[in-house]
């Protein structure tokens, strides 16, 4: 399969948007996500965002999530976040699988991917296609389409220039999450925390 040939002005775009998100924190949760009830804080942990390449090399992005333990009902919680419920990547790289997918097969994403040098594999692209298939806001860029949420991220890097890096709600915005105080850019999923996260949660509430 020969490699597809992507604008290099397109492969800047996505790539900037992505690793602008390197190192934000995200530690706002109002209430807890299941019951409503109050919450306080419990630790904060690093979850990787995404896996890019650079200078040809691998270059994983992370980002740090604080956690909440939930009075009301015992669950540990996380802030707001750009992650789909139930994935271990951030929505805009899933929000790429999904828009990509609407213009070849789902098993030709992760190769349109590569050559983005975002680095997801073909299983997880055909899964990300299968389980969260839905309409993705997107725009034509040089005859491709993309996802609203990378090109935020990249006008929002840009903004940035080279001041203190972007704030964890202004990821948010960008991605389209309402618990940024905006319309959300994708209708809301239905709460499912990861498996890894559910037995890591039944053994904390244990001790």
């Amino acid at each position: 399969m020969k490699s597809p040939l992507i604008p290099p002005m397109l492969s800047t775009i996505v790539l900037t948007g992505i690793t602008a998100v390197d190192g934000v924190s995200f530690g706002e949760r109002v209430t807890c996500p299941f019951c409503g009830g109050p919450v306080s804080g419990y630790d904060t942990r690093k979850k990787v965002f995404a896996v890019v390449r650079e200078n040809e090399k691998e270059r994983t992005i992370r980002v740090a999530v604080k956690r909440f333990y939930c009075r009301r009902c015992d669950r540990i919680v996380n802030a707001d976040e750009p992650f789909y419920p139930g994935t271990r990547i951030g929505s805009p790289v899933i929000d790429l699988c999904l828009t990509l997918a609407t213009m070849m097969p789902a098993n030709r994403t992760a190769a349109w991917l590569d050559a983005m040098d975002v680095i997801v594999d073909r299983t997880s692209c055909r899964l990300y296609v299968r389980n969260h298939a839905r309409p993705v806001p997107a725009t034509d860029l040089f005859g491709i389409r993309m996802p609203l949420s990378v090109v935020s991220l990249s006008t929002l890097a840009a903004r940035a220039g080279q001041r203190s890096p972007v704030s964890g709600a202004e990821v948010l915005a960008a991605c389209g999450f309402p618990s940024a105080g905006r319309a959300a850019l994708h209708p809301p999923l239905p709460q499912k925390r990861e498996e890894g996260d559910a037995e890591e949660e039944k053994k904390e509430r244990h001790v």
